[in-house]
């Protein structure tokens, strides 16, 4: 099996991340006995942690124990800094993506890296995309947004016809989600809520906007957590489209025509998610997914996938590893 879609940190000190970027600048805390820590942000505690998130000899034998082939990790999103200022957000990224490799260096048959960008400027996300892949990574992550701008803006549209031209895949995961500080203040709603309405914010912002007939068909791009509520509400937006001008104007044909232009892990935790996801996006389109190593994630890696009954032998395996596999080239 290959897990396209996990995350790591590096082991990062205070003084570390003060050295190389702005106040609250995510580091990690670890604990005395090395085994459990904390993300921090500046001196905010962000999340517990355990070992496997920056220890890559004791992830592989946590894949070992699931029978995981090959997995790629990517920065957990609080270490974007598209918030900072460009080149401080650019000198960031490439530290970070230096130690995904050296993350990922002990392993190499095992384990390989998803880069980040400075997205918040179009000319240093591209070159240190291409950076990046040529160092070794496999494709790169973005965020869902931009600030107060989704992938429709036209400086992430135009980041995302470079990775088509360039042949370079594309993890967009959700972050930094609506509601604010008042609301969804409790029971982690806001991963709950906004991040499956982010996720399909980002993916109808392309089509909705007509971003997606101006990408090359190309693009390989791949949209975290089964696409969050996007084949869900997909009916309601072909709806939408046929009797509303006003959803029309930009996009000249019905939504669901382009569901197919995106792929989608399977980080959806129900039988009958799934097979609705295999259905609006085709089985071809599916990647297995965990979000390891953290507890809102697949505990149990591909059980969902290898449970269900209404998946053909060449679709199981497709999603568990010849999709990712043709995905990455890996």
């Amino acid at each position: 099996m290959i897990d396209m879609h996990s995350h790591f940190f590096p082991p990062i000190s205070a003084e570390q991340a003060r050295a190389m970027a702005p106040e609250r600048a995510p580091w990690l805390a670890v604990d005395a006995g090395g085994r459990t820590g904390q993300i921090m942000l500046g001196e905010q505690p962000f999340r517990p942690v355990y070992q496997a998130l920056w220890d890559p000899g004791y992830r592989v034998q946590e894949l070992d124990q699931q029978g995981i082939a090959m997995q790629l990790v990517c920065a957990t999103p609080v270490m974007f800094g598209y918030a900072w200022q460009a080149q401080r957000a650019a000198d960031w990224a490439a530290r970070m993506n230096d130690m995904a490799l050296a993350f990922c260096a002990p392993h190499p048959t095992r384990l390989k890296a998803l880069a980040q960008v400075p997205l918040q400027d179009l000319e240093a996300a591209c070159a240190e995309a291409s950076r990046a892949m040529q160092a070794g990574c496999v494709g790169i992550q973005i965020g869902n947004h931009l600030g107060d701008k989704d992938l429709d803006d036209e400086q992430l549209v135009e980041f995302l016809i470079h990775c088509a031209e360039h042949d370079i895949p594309v993890l967009v995961h959700p972050w930094d989600m609506m509601g604010g500080d008042k609301r969804m203040k409790k029971w982690m709603l806001p991963w709950l809520v906004a991040m499956p309405a982010e996720t399909q914010l980002g993916m109808l912002s392309l089509i909705m906007s007509g971003a997606m007939e101006r990408i090359p068909e190309s693009l390989k791009i791949c949209f975290a957590h089964g696409g969050g509520n996007f084949a869900y509400g997909l009916g309601r937006v072909d709806n939408a489209w046929e009797h509303r001008d006003i959803v029309r104007k930009d996009c000249p044909r019905k939504p669901s025509e382009y569901a197919r232009r995106f792929h989608v892990d399977s980080v959806v935790f129900n039988p009958g998610a799934l097979r609705l996801l295999v259905d609006v996006m085709g089985a071809d389109r599916v990647m297995l997914g965990s979000d390891y190593p953290f507890p809102l994630g697949e505990q149990d890696i591909g059980s969902l996938v290898r449970g269900v009954d209404f998946l053909t032998p060449a679709q199981r395996q497709g999603i568990l590893r010849d999709n990712a596999q043709a995905f990455f080239k890996l």
